[in-house]
């Protein structure tokens, strides 16, 4: 029986979030800096310099905009991540595999109070590795620890 650990919706919310909010205020500042002409008039001197307040409102949207498509192709890279344990191993992606015959520890210590364990392992060339698994990245890791330690102990 495999246990699965999806990516955590609370981040999936919060990069929501994040694209919502750099999109809203590069429509703010666009519509300040190129059609409020009353902003305009404002922030213009009488010789017709633009003060800062007006270049950033002009330059600063394409740059917002930028930023929105690179947290939603960020998201969208982590937005299927996932910790699976089945039966014979620990599937943190599908490069990183930890066996559970390789597995030394859990420090569980710090899940309770600060919401991650730590895997001390051994790759395949004998050299120790640690792995932080947090609760602030994937949801469901009650059910991933609980098999690890039963796999380790039993």
């Amino acid at each position: 029986m495999a246990v699965v650990a999806p990516f955590c919706q609370y981040k999936k919310t919060n990069f929501k979030i994040y694209i919502g909010l750099l999109l809203i205020f590069a429509a703010y500042f666009a519509y300040d800096g190129y059609y409020n002409k009353n902003f305009a008039s404002k922030h213009t001197s009488l010789e017709g310099k633009q003060d800062p307040t007006l270049v950033f409102n002009r330059k600063s949207p394409p740059y917002l905009l930028a930023a929105a498509v690179a947290v939603a192709i960020y998201a969208g890279l982590l937005w299927g991540k996932k910790i699976i344990a089945d039966d014979q191993q620990l599937i943190l992606s599908e490069k990183e595999k930890i066996s559970y015959r390789s597995i030394e520890s859990i420090n569980k210590t710090d899940y309770d109070s600060k919401g991650y364990f730590v895997v001390v392992y051994k790759d395949s060339t004998g050299q120790m590795l640690q792995k932080k698994i947090s609760n602030r990245t994937f949801d469901n890791l009650d059910a991933v620890l609980q098999l690890l330690v039963s796999k380790i102990t039993g």
